[in-house]
C-alpha cells in the first residue's frame, strides 16, 4: 500500500513538473513577442536585447519541457533504469543558456556604461510591471517542484524577474533624473547573482552524473542501519548513488556469521531493505557473504 502510494506521488510530481515547465514556456514565448514590440516603442536597446535573450530562453524552456516529459517514460531494454536522468540533460542545457545569457547581459551593460542611452521610461515601467507579474507567477509554480530541472527553470524565470525589477527601478529614477547609467549598473549586479546561482544549481547535477553520494544520506548512516541487525559482522564493497536526485540506489556486500542458514539470510535481506527505505534508499542490491575472506579472494 505504501509502495503504491509512493509510486503514485512520484508520478504525480513528474506530471505536475511537466505542466509547470509548459506554462513557463508559453508565457515566455508570448512575452518575448510583446517585449520585442515594446523595445521598438520605447527605443530601448536593453529591452530589445532582453527580447532576444527571452527567445533563447524559450528555446531552452522548450527543451526542458521535452526532457521533463521524456523522464517520465518507463524502463526499456536500452535504458533499464528508465528515463529519469533525461531531466538532467534539460537542466544542463538551461544552465548553459543562463550562462550565455548572463554574459550577454554583462556585455550589454558595459556597452551602456560606455555609451549611455536614455530610453522612454514610461513605457519601460509599464512593460516591467507586466513582465514581473507574469514571471513571478511562473517562478512560484516551478519553485514548488522537486526536480533539478524545475529548479533550474525557476532560476531562469527569477533571473528575468530580477532583470525587470532593475529596469523598473531604473526607469522610475530616469523619469525624474537624467541618469541612464543606473540601469547597466543594476544589470551587472544581477548577472553576477545569476552566475553564482548557475554554479550552485549545476553542481548537484554534475554530482548525480558522476554517481556521487546523495547529499541527504551518509555512509555512516547506512552502516548504522545495517549493523543494527543481528548476525551482521561487517559491510564492504559499498556503492551508493542517486538516479535523479530523489531516487537512491545502493549496492553492498554484507558479511554474516557462518552458521546462518539460507532462509535466515533471505529474511535478513528483507529486513535491511525495509530499513533502508526509511532513509530514502528505494533500490538496494545486497550480497550476503559467509566467509570474510571471500571478497578478497574474488578481487572485489
Amino acid at each position: 500500500m505504501n509502495n503504491n502510494h509512493h509510486s503514485h506521488t512520484h508520478w504525480h510530481n513528474h506530471i505536475h513538473g511537466t505542466k509547470n515547465i509548459a506554462v513557463a514556456f508559453f508565457l515566455n514565448v508570448g512575452f518575448a513577442i510583446i517585449e520585442l514590440i515594446g523595445g521598438v516603442l520605447t527605443n530601448s536597446v536593453a529591452i530589445m536585447s532582453d527580447a532576444l535573450h527571452d527567445f533563447g530562453d524559450s528555446l531552452s524552456l522548450g527543451t526542458a519541457w521535452y526532457f521533463q516529459k521524456k523522464s517520465q517514460q518507463n524502463r526499456t531494454q536500452n535504458y533499464t533504469y528508465g528515463y529519469k536522468r533525461f531531466s538532467l540533460v534539460g537542466a544542463f542545457i538551461n544552465s548553459i543558456v543562463l550562462l550565455i545569457g548572463s554574459i550577454f547581459i554583462i556585455q550589454e551593460a558595459i556597452g551602456r556604461l560606455l555609451h549611455p542611452v536614455q530610453p522612454n521610461p514610461e513605457w519601460m515601467i509599464a512593460l516591467a510591471i507586466l513582465w514581473i507579474a507574469i514571471n513571478w507567477f511562473a517562478a512560484l509554480r516551478l519553485k514548488k517542484g522537486d526536480s533539478i530541472n524545475e529548479k533550474v527553470v525557476s532560476l531562469h524565470l527569477l533571473e528575468d524577474v530580477l532583470w525587470w525589477v532593475a529596469v523598473l527601478i531604473g526607469a522610475w529614477i530616469m523619469m525624474f533624473v537624467n541618469a541612464p547609467i543606473i540601469d547597466p549598473i543594476l544589470s551587472l549586479a544581477i548577472a553576477t547573482y545569476v552566475l553564482f546561482n548557475v554554479y550552485r544549481n549545476i553542481k548537484p547535477a554534475f554530482r548525480i552524473i558522476l554517481q556521487g553520494m546523495p547529499d541527504s544520506i551518509t555512509e555512516n548512516e547506512v552502516r548504522r542501519v545495517i549493523m543494527e541487525e543481528n548476525n551482521v559482522i561487517d559491510i564492504h564493497d559499498f556503492h551508493l548513488w542517486t538516479l535523479d536526485g530523489k531516487e537512491h540506489i545502493l549496492s553492498i556486500h554484507v558479511t554474516v556469521k557462518n552458521d546462518m542458514n539460507l532462509q535466515d539470510a533471505e529474511q535478513l535481506k528483507e529486513n535491511i531493505k525495509s530499513k533502508l527505505k526509511s532513509i530514502d534508499i528505494a533500490h538496494a542490491t545486497i550480497e550476503i557473504e559467509y566467509n570474510p575472506q571471500h571478497c578478497e579472494q574474488q578481487g572485489c
